[in-house]
């Protein structure tokens, strides 16, 4: 796969305490096989979907928080470039940018709702090589933010967006499209929320069939958090893996409803 274009989800990865536990668990819900760790990188461990890089887990830093979840990193021709947007429109880099060996050069930062996101700059290693709605694949984020108004200027001023919102405004979400083409949306979190659950991005992956999905995340220790639910993007379910990082499922084969209006906003 080329190199996205820029502001193009590209790559996502997630810290484990147990990582044979983590592969274990995304090897039976997924699908997933394992490569060989790199030791050199901290036992970065790349994951594929039938043959093709669809994500990696790695174990935490010595002294780095051991919280697991995923970070999505967003496509940058420039790593340093884009930290400095960041820092500049509201965010905070919490690492600089770093080159990984002859891999890229990643960044990661938190939006002005405390958003966790990542920047990289690809080098040999570009990124996604799952084909869009593969199975096991990566296929939509959405970041969830109890501060909608700053965030939805903090992306278009880090990244080349242009922002629409739903025509229903009994539904405050955003996307963010590049080059005509949608790649992130923005949910505001409600009360339905704990307060204890922080501002993330949660990552979808795709699945032939949503309900069996779920079914093997929870009798393997996960908690489902949200659904299964149909919609007219496909039905797709909230979970936490038994380590307690989010992600989400979708099958997009199965789609109930007509697609909702949008508008470019304001």
């Amino acid at each position: 796969m080329a190199v996205q274009p820029e502001g193009t989800p590209c790559w996502a990865d997630a810290m484990f305490v147990d990582v044979e536990g983590a592969k274990s668990f995304y090897g039976d819900v997924l699908g997933w096989t394992f490569g060989e760790s790199a030791s050199e990188f901290g036992d970065y461990t790349q994951a594929f979907a039938d043959g093709r890089a669809a994500a990696a887990v790695v174990p935490p830093m010595p002294g780095a928080d051991d919280t697991s979840a995923w970070c999505l990193y967003f496509a940058s021709p420039d790593a340093a470039a884009t930290a400095v947007k960041a820092r500049d429109n509201g965010g905070e880099v919490l690492m600089e940018p770093m080159r990984i060996g002859d891999f890229g050069t990643m960044a990661l930062a938190r939006d002005p709702g405390g958003a966790v996101f990542g920047i990289w700059q690809a080098g040999r290693h570009e990124g996604f090589e799952t084909e869009m709605g593969a199975p096991g694949g990566y296929c939509w984020s959405e970041v969830f933010t109890r501060d909608p108004q700053r965030v939805d200027a903090f992306y278009p001023a880090v990244f080349p967006y242009t922002v629409r919102k739903f025509d229903d405004e009994s539904m405050d979400f955003t996307m963010f499209d590049v080059a005509g083409r949608t790649v992130l949306g923005r949910m505001a979190m409600g009360e339905e929320f704990p307060p204890e659950v922080p501002s993330y991005v949660n990552v979808y992956f795709a699945v032939p069939d949503c309900d069996a999905a779920v079914a093997k995340a929870t009798a393997r220790g996960g908690e489902l958090r949200y659904g299964p639910v149909d919609s007219p993007f496909g039905r797709f379910a909230a979970i936490s893996d038994p380590q307690g990082a989010a992600f989400a499922v979708i099958d997009l084969g199965t789609t109930v409803g007509r697609m909702p209006a949008t508008s470019p906003a304001d």
